[in-house]
């Protein structure tokens, strides 16, 4: 089924579907990532994107219920150099086209992927539209730029929990004040988790390390938190534009200094705007599983895996009260800070490696310590 792809500033690209007719618009971005498809496609820190992948054969070892990040799939749409509709892995439960069939979510294949990432390179991040309906140039491209875009967007409102959950070994459990989270540790840390659009991969490792994690609404107040009297605050990532979230930068603001806190991606972002800084949006993004880190607090290098839009800018913080801690070997731009006064630091970067690479498992256990100390 022929299939177009227009981008706002007039460029069309012709492929075809391999999941049926349909039709999705968003901010067209591309992953580097040469494995993990699956775990790209269920992190909600997606929602409002159509995803490009720039390596060529995607869905060669298939899908299965292990590697879900999230309960459904968030990206508007999914393009693809090529499909391989005969997956061999012995994990594989089934195809990624009947995977994207199932969240009717759009997937493309047949066109020059590696063009249009060129494309966003040189002219950045853009609007977009994907159709197998409307084959009409001119039509696509005044749709795409019809479409608001994430700047100023709650996007976290779309994928936040509805209700408090408690974590049990390797699901959600529904539930209240820790009720339902489950540990194998003797005497387990308490996390309290802001869903900002979690992956489960955050919360497995939390409870594989001896947490008892109870995930809570993003609009969920300071005053709740600290009565079910945690021993830390995990922030997740999340999709969209961090000053577009409602109500969570002074949640964050009065639970500074109470309890240790950690923060992944949008996470990281609103603690620098709780901190009083400002964040601004990256050209392209940074979004794949090689993207190379400095540790400024060891010097040690390592390859992470990144997926965000949005950046912190620390010429807006107070050098006094914030830290700089790493850094992006590609632009320099922020990828972790720690707070000077107040037990609380974040990174840019995913550290649970999902997909990989596992280089930077070590911050949950700097999370860890932070708590028992």
């Amino acid at each position: 089924m022929q299939a177009r792809i227009a981008l706002e500033d007039g460029t069309v690209f012709h492929g075809r579907s391999f999941t049926g007719p349909g039709e999705a618009i968003g901010e067209i971005v591309f992953n580097t990532s040469m494995s993990g498809y699956q775990e790209v496609l269920t992190d909600p820190s997606y929602t409002g994107q159509i995803v490009t992948m720039t390596y060529p054969l995607i869905g060669n070892y298939g899908v299965n219920d292990q590697d879900m990040e999230s309960e459904r799939i968030h990206p508007a749409a999914f393009l693809v150099k090529e499909y391989n509709a005969r997956p061999s892995n012995f994990r594989a439960t089934g195809t990624l086209a009947a995977f994207l069939q199932k969240y009717d979510v759009l997937g493309i294949e047949g066109f020059d992927t590696r063009a249009l990432v060129r494309h966003i390179r040189t002219k950045g991040a853009m609007r977009g539209i994907v159709s197998t309906q409307d084959m009409n140039r001119d039509s696509l491209v005044e749709r795409a730029r019809a479409w608001t875009g994430l700047l100023g967007q709650d996007m976290v409102a779309r994928v936040t929990c509805a209700a408090p959950y408690g974590w049990a070994y390797d699901q959600p459990a529904a539930g209240k004040n820790f009720s339902t989270a489950a540990s194998k540790a003797t005497k387990p840390l308490k996390v309290v988790a802001f869903d900002f659009g979690i992956k489960y991969n955050q919360l497995r490792i939390l409870s594989d390390k001896g947490c008892l994690v109870q995930v809570v609404p993003a609009t969920t107040d300071a005053k709740t938190v600290l009565a079910m009297n945690p021993d830390g605050i995990f922030l997740s990532n999340g999709p969209g534009d961090p000053a577009g979230v409602e109500g969570v930068v002074g949640t964050i603001r009065q639970l500074l200094g109470k309890k240790p806190v950690f923060g992944i991606c949008l996470g990281h972002q609103m603690l620098g705007l709780a901190y009083g800084g400002s964040t601004y949006k990256l050209k392209f993004g940074h979004r794949g599983g090689n993207q190379p880190v400095k540790d400024l607090t060891t010097g040690k290098v390592e390859i992470t895996s990144q997926n965000h839009g949005f950046c912190v800018d620390m010429d807006s913080l107070n050098p006094d009260a914030v830290e700089l801690t790493h850094i992006n070997l590609n632009d320099n731009s922020c990828e972790g800070m720690r707070h000077k006064k107040y037990p609380a630091f974040s990174v840019q970067y995913h550290p649970e490696h999902a997909p990989g690479p596992h280089d930077a498992i070590y911050l949950f256990d700097r999370f860890i310590s932070m708590m028992r100390n």
